[in-house]
């Protein structure tokens, strides 16, 4: 696209405030609108400060705007999960190879730098923007507050609940689905030790899998960690049954004991924050004229995969590389929706059948073996056996949609390795060729 345009993009956090990045770099006008005010000038909203595991997708879009050496500065490496079970006892679990992690990471301080680096680029960013109205023809945005806007482009990129996406929700052929799980979150705080220093391992994510819900622990740079109870909602252990503050307290020292030791107000933080839903949401066309949405608006997913931040922002990188091969943003936004929608259907799905392994399988001693034997295959055939996860977290140059199909095979072929008599004690003379044989051959027959 030669002709330098107008976009106005709905929504100011992560995938906006990026996608704005990209735009401007190619010499376009820019203008975010944002229904919040300016984070970097008031508190953020509770439940929006929830870490992030920012790992090569996400860094990849981050490095083609040159931000990858500014943001590491601040991210904490976590090579691994550590299983902490009733008792106390820890489990480690590595995400990949040697030099392999994923990166704990603040939403806000990651949002701010975007904006920063946005406006230095000549990005006009407008905050305490209700959008109310959007007129799809005449390419116009009306706000509660001001009057229309146009501009040659509109993006949506606010979120899972998108007033963008809402507008073109009452046009016809429009598919939209939404899907909240049984679970909700609340956030709980380990602070630093006295001297300033980690109290739980600073390289990992923590999990303390309870079956049928969890509570995980990411490291911030001051040396505390953000805890996240994923939780029912309702139940005979869930929010709606914990109401009193002794309640609370006995649950929080019987079910998770070595964490309740080290966190600070733990009663009062889980009396006081309101517990958020989790939702899926998928729709379908994103594109309606020269209006797109992307990110959360057009896909979010549950974090249990940890890829919401990573695939919007891949998003980001593919729509721009798609700006060099057409002229006119019809064409463009139709094939970025052709192109994506397949990739975020499959990160969705690997994401809820993630929380059921992090809740309920990663301290089962099957899984684990499960786990060593596939890290065995993947060590003798780095190239023909690539963990799921390793696809998704660690491969950014293979699509979701094809990490997807082939852990599905993988899945199917571990099954009946599995069944191998007295596994337990022989896994370390099974036929890893032949296993890996079986990979190209269902391949052949999927």
């Amino acid at each position: 696209m030669k002709n330098k345009q107008h976009i106005a993009i709905a929504g100011a956090g992560l995938v906006g405030s990026l996608l704005s990045i990209y735009l401007a770099k190619r010499g376009h006008r820019v203008s975010v609108f944002e229904r919040r005010g300016d984070m970097r000038k008031q508190a953020v909203d509770g439940g929006r400060s929830i870490n992030l595991a920012l790992s090569n997708r996400g860094l990849r879009a981050l490095d083609e705007v040159g931000l990858t050496n500014e943001i590491r500065r601040t991210a904490i490496p976590m090579h691994g999960r550590v299983m902490h079970d009733r008792s106390g006892k820890l489990t480690f679990q590595p995400y990949g190879k040697t030099g392999q992690f994923i990166n704990s990471i603040s939403r806000s301080n990651l949002n701010i730098v975007l904006m920063d680096k946005a406006e230095s680029l000549g990005v006009e960013f407008h905050f305490e923007q209700r959008l109310t109205t959007i007129d799809f023809d005449k390419t116009q945005i009306s706000f509660s507050n001001s009057g229309p806007s146009e501009s040659d482009t509109i993006i949506g990129a606010d979120g899972a609940f998108s007033t963008v996406r809402s507008g073109m929700q009452i046009n016809d052929r429009f598919d939209y689905s939404q899907n909240y799980i049984a679970h909700g979150y609340k956030e709980l705080h380990i602070p630093a030790s006295e001297n300033g220093g980690f109290q739980l391992e600073k390289n990992a994510l923590h999990i303390w899998p309870r079956e049928s819900f969890m509570l995980i622990a990411l490291p911030n740079p001051d040396g505390s960690f953000t805890c996240t109870l994923f939780f029912p909602f309702e139940g005979p252990l869930s929010f709606s049954s914990l109401k009193k503050e002794k309640e609370v307290a006995e649950f929080l020292k019987q079910t998770f004991p070595d964490a309740e030791a080290l966190m600070a107000n733990a009663v009062e933080g889980f009396m006081n924050s309101p517990a958020s839903s989790l939702v899926t949401v998928k729709c379908f066309p994103w594109a309606k004229n020269n209006t797109l949405l992307i990110g959360d608006a057009a896909h979010a997913i549950v974090p249990f995969y940890g890829q919401g931040m990573n695939a919007g922002f891949e998003d980001c990188r593919v729509l721009n590389q798609l700006i060099d091969k057409a002229d006119d943003w019809k064409s463009i936004f139709s094939e970025f929706q052709k192109t994506r929608k397949p990739d975020t259907d499959s990160i969705a799905e690997l994401a809820l059948d993630n929380f059921i392994e992090m809740r309920d399988l990663v301290a089962d001693a099957k899984f684990l073996l499960r786990k060593k034997i596939e890290a065995k295959l993947n060590q003798l055939f780095p190239e023909k056996w690539i963990p799921l996860y390793s696809m998704v977290t660690f491969r950014e140059d293979i699509r979701y949609s094809d990490a997807l199909a082939i852990g599905q095979k993988q899945k199917k072929i571990m099954d009946g390795v599995m069944q191998t008599s007295d596994i337990e004690n022989n896994w370390e003379h099974l036929n890893f060729e032949g296993i890996v044989n079986k990979l190209d051959y269902d391949a052949q027959n999927f």
